[in-house]
């Protein structure tokens, strides 16, 4: 192979590389694989309120949160910013759109999200997710603010469509 054809061909598998890399998440620290964390007894009886997990309304209110909410948090020593809600990591478009954020859940996949308790998500989404960029929010958003949020996040997972958290799926462990 002459250097000129070596060259090509480096420059191709970079450029491959590059436009693959976005499909390539790295699992968070609850992998596929792993089973879920437990969720702590402070968060053990955090429920969704009745009916939000179909309500419109709700949903809607929530997509408006996950799309807008805005913070400055410390990740690594350095200063990050949420400009664009959870859709700034996590993707808007649930059909079209994977996670823009590398290692960020992505609730399009259902074999995943209809594991999690209602308590759990909401702990995760309070207290944010260790040695990711995945922020606390419980001091920036309200309980309600939350919920809304995971009611639309929900949706994600069932083609954009409210369905109750009814899964068989789900996985219910409290910290001892």
């Amino acid at each position: 192979m002459t250097k000129k054809n070596l060259l090509l061909f480096l420059v191709f598998v970079m450029a491959v590389s590059f436009l693959l890399a976005p499909m390539v998440v790295r699992a968070d620290e609850e992998d596929e694989d792993k089973p879920l964390k437990p969720v702590p007894k402070a968060y053990a009886d955090k429920h969704m309120p009745k009916g939000w997990w179909t309500d419109a309304k709700i949903i809607e209110e929530g997509k408006k949160i996950y799309e807008t909410a805005k913070m400055e948090f410390q990740y690594k020593g350095k200063k990050e910013e949420v400009k664009d809600g959870c859709s700034q990591c996590h993707g808007i478009d649930a059909k079209k759109d994977r996670p823009k954020q590398r290692g960020a859940r992505d609730f399009r996949v259902a074999q995943k999200i209809n594991q999690y308790s209602d308590s759990y998500w909401f702990w995760r989404i309070s207290e944010g997710v260790p040695k990711t960029k995945m922020p606390a929010w419980k001091d920036k958003l309200s309980e309600e603010e939350r919920w809304k949020i995971i009611a639309y996040e929900h949706t994600m997972s069932h083609g954009s469509k409210p369905e109750a958290h009814e899964h068989k799926e789900i996985k219910i462990s409290v910290e001892k």
